[in-house]
């Protein structure tokens, strides 16, 4: 997805890339996501406006539009017929993958001749829009007419491209999702209206509560997957059988990484005579990767760039690959994604039912209940950490005490950015816990960008390309960096989403127990409707700031106060809030919080904004 920003001032829209919305290899990811978006848009038909295509796709020296071998056609033609407005661009990678799947459709619909659509482009020069106007079979809005092209961008609030705008014969815009009903339902969609997506979401969910193998993987068009060697085999032998739908693609290094143990995993069941199969539901863009793909798994698929391909994505909900659905021999679900079981147990988590899962979670229960610091940080021999300038430091001698695994890498923008708040925290629990310590597990790609990191570091680390990293990874599940997990004084782990408290509460989150956080939320509770400062007699000096102290000393009442304090850091004065609000005054910027608005506007003790 592009974003998009308008300007009536040059001849195109400005352009920029959406870094939230991610390229290749994540690009599935835009994919899938994209499902849940266009489940909240696709139903809106907007009855605002209605518009006269020959006045909105016209200007005053110009009635007809063009086709990709410059004829002409006149706009009048159009009026009756459902107009599917394409705001697309060559350079646009997600445009150039989405353009394929609209031929396809577009081709489908030609026979009913009250179909038709109408390229707007965001190309940068005439050469690269006649390149590709050139592989489309519909209309266009010449290049030379920019007036028109931005108009529309303004007048259909353009905020991205891919985007395809349907106007039905009245002239009123049945959706403003068209890419999303295509990408979902392809040829099906049309009419395009909102009763239409309705019936086949009604229609998914009848086939849901009747599902059954065949409702799954029969298409009109194909009754049949397909064998590495391309044997057509009928649907009806897998009937009755285990059956695993594996979404995958083959360039993604997760969904290589996984097939080597999956592949493993079905032999070792065939070999104990089960009936169990596999039918690969591939994502690759081009017949080369599927077929190498396809090539390195004993197993069967649906065809290359199958029209099923995406409804089961739907069906299924799919948000990541490597999926594994598991359809039971009575063709009902019996599981939405046994990849990470696969991974974790392998062999052990076959047949994937839920009794056999139950079984597992006890076993990973009782496996957390007996984890201590050793038995997950020493492998063999590897039984040390290093410090400053390469000194190894044994695992047993952090036996006892309260620890932070940081995952983490140079390279990631976001982990550098954490670093400063971790070491602050650190240094501060240090000085209350001096047993309190932090392990680096790098994810760096050479020796050289971990020493330099490392070097940044006042704690300890794992050696640079130790194997204890990836059993490591695979225990706490990370997926993405940094990640914090905390490790207890009994070798149990604590929380693995460290990271955020530190973020939130950097070392008063210690030592990041559930106790702590339900005392912290009780402090955030006591606070409220406290001055952030106020002047008081005891200390003329300076303002006294609210400030968070786990034990400190009054200097009111000489007496131990916890959680909050009225504090000077200058002058290390510290007042317990009931003897700072007893005698003090808040500042003036606390009293004119009290005042009341001005007429027109409401506040919320936090932020003023218009009524």
């Amino acid at each position: 997805m592009i974003k998009v920003g308008i300007s009536t001032s040059h001849s195109t829209p400005t352009y920029k890339y959406d870094s939230s919305v991610p390229t290749e290899p994540q690009f599935l990811d835009f994919i899938f996501h994209s499902y849940s978006d266009c489940n909240r848009n696709m139903d809106c038909e907007d009855g605002s406006a209605v518009h006269d295509v020959v006045s909105v796709l016209s200007s005053p020296n110009r009635d007809y539009l063009i086709r990709n071998n410059g004829n002409q056609v006149k706009i009048t033609s159009l009026r009756g017929k459902k107009i599917g407005l394409y705001f697309s661009a060559s350079w646009c990678g997600p445009c150039r993958r989405f353009t394929p799947e609209l031929v396809e459709v577009y081709n489908g619909l030609s026979l009913k001749g009250d179909f038709e659509i109408t390229f707007v482009s965001a190309d940068e020069d005439d050469e690269m829009f006649k390149e590709y106007f050139s592989e489309m079979p519909w209309l266009a809005i010449p290049f030379s007419d920019s007036d028109t092209r931005d108009h529309l961008d303004e007048l259909f609030r353009v905020s991205g491209i891919p985007h395809l705008v349907i106007i039905g014969e009245n002239g009123k815009v049945l959706t403003d999702s068209g890419v999303e009903i295509i990408r979902e339902y392809g040829v099906e969609g049309f009419p395009f209206t909102s009763e239409r997506i309705k019936e086949l979401k009604e229609q998914e969910e009848v086939a849901k509560r009747e599902q059954s193998l065949r409702s799954i993987l029969v298409s009109d068009s194909r009754d049949f997957v397909i064998s590495a060697n391309g044997m057509k085999v009928p649907i009806s032998k897998l009937e009755g059988r285990l059956v695993g739908l594996y979404f995958s693609l083959s360039s993604y290094k997760l969904c290589v990484d996984f097939t080597s143990k999956l592949v493993d995993v079905y032999a070792k069941v065939k070999a104990m005579g089960e009936s169990f199969e596999i039918v690969l539901i591939s994502f690759d863009d081009d017949e080369e990767s599927f077929n190498e793909g396809f090539g390195s798994m004993p197993c069967f698929a649906l065809p290359f760039k199958d029209e099923s391909c995406r409804k089961l994505a739907r069906y299924f909900e799919l948000s990541t690959v490597p999926t594994l659905v598991m359809i039971g021999p009575d063709g009902k679900t019996l599981h939405s994604n046994v990849v990470e079981a696969i991974e974790e147990y392998g062999i052990q988590a076959y047949p994937f039912t839920p009794a056999k899962f139950a079984e597992l979670e006890e076993i990973e229960k009782a496996k957390q209940e007996a984890q201590t610091l050793e038995s997950i940080l020493v492998s063999g021999n590897r039984d040390y950490l290093i410090g400053k300038h390469g000194v190894k430091v044994p695992v047993s001698d952090l036996v006892g005490k309260n620890i932070l695994l940081y995952f983490s890498a140079h390279w990631c923008s976001p982990c550098r950015a954490f670093l400063p708040k971790l070491t602050d925290a650190y240094h501060k629990i240090k000085a209350k816990d001096s047993g309190f310590e932090v392990i680096f597990i790098s994810s760096d790609r050479d020796q050289t960008s971990f020493d330099d990191f490392f070097s940044e570091m006042p704690w300890l680390a794992l050696p640079f390309g130790d194997e204890r990293k990836e059993s490591l990874s695979k225990m706490f599940k990370v997926q993405g960096i940094p990640k914090v997990v905390a490790i207890g004084p009994t070798g149990r782990t604590i929380t693995t989403q460290a990271r955020d408290l530190v973020a939130d509460h950097g070392a008063d989150a210690y030592p990041f127990t559930d106790e702590r956080l339900q005392e912290i939320e009780a402090q955030y509770e006591m606070a409220k409707g406290w001055p952030d400062k106020l002047s008081h007699a005891l200390h003329e000096e300076h303002e006294l700031a609210l400030t968070q102290h786990q034990i400190y000393k009054c200097d009111g009442c000489d007496e131990e106060g916890h959680a909050w304090a009225f504090s000077c850091e200058e002058c290390d004065f510290d007042l317990h809030p009931k003897c700072a609000l007893e005698d003090g005054k808040g500042t003036e910027d606390d009293a004119m919080d009290e005042e009341k608005p001005e007429e027109g506007w409401i506040c919320d003790g936090k932020v003023c904004f218009k009524a």
